[in-house]
């Protein structure tokens, strides 16, 4: 049985990123989207939406996201969209994502690629709080917002 909602959403220390990767391909630094929001006091004061394009010409997850080859042919490579992306992390005390471990590869995979680093920040992952601190079960996001109240 899921708790309530209330304990989970506890007042956060300091600012933070949410962030969400989409990909091309199965590697890891085949970002072809990302979606970034900055928290801070509980409201969200920055949003980014960047279309990436790939490494490769190779869109394997077009049918998940909708993204194709060509949208993206005019896009900015992440070496070329970093600079936009990066100033969103100065000052967060955590990067937050629904299943980190599979942004936290792409961002870290995108960055080397790019011969850049990645934010050296603490990652929270909302699948392991839904689970861990709710018992919610799946723990996708269409049903944690729905056992949350949250409308996608």
């Amino acid at each position: 049985m899921a708790r309530k909602p209330s304990s989970f959403i506890d007042p956060v220390p300091g600012p933070f990123v949410a962030i969400d990767f989409e990909t091309a391909d199965h590697y890891a630094d085949s970002a072809c989207a990302v979606g970034l929001i900055r928290v801070e006091d509980g409201r969200i004061t920055r949003r980014v939406r960047q279309f990436i394009r790939p490494p490769r010409d190779v869109m394997v997850f077009t049918h998940i996201h909708g993204i194709t080859l060509d949208y993206l042919e005019d896009k900015p490579d992440f070496g070329q969209a970093w600079p936009v992306l990066a100033s969103i992390f100065d000052g967060a005390s955590f990067i937050a994502a629904h299943n980190a471990g599979f942004d936290r590869g792409v961002l870290n995979a995108c960055c080397e690629s790019a011969g850049l680093a990645p934010p050296d920040i603490p990652w929270v992952c909302t699948v392991r709080q839904a689970r861990n601190a709710l018992g919610i079960y799946p723990a996708n996001l269409a049903n944690v917002c729905r056992v949350m109240g949250i409308k996608l």
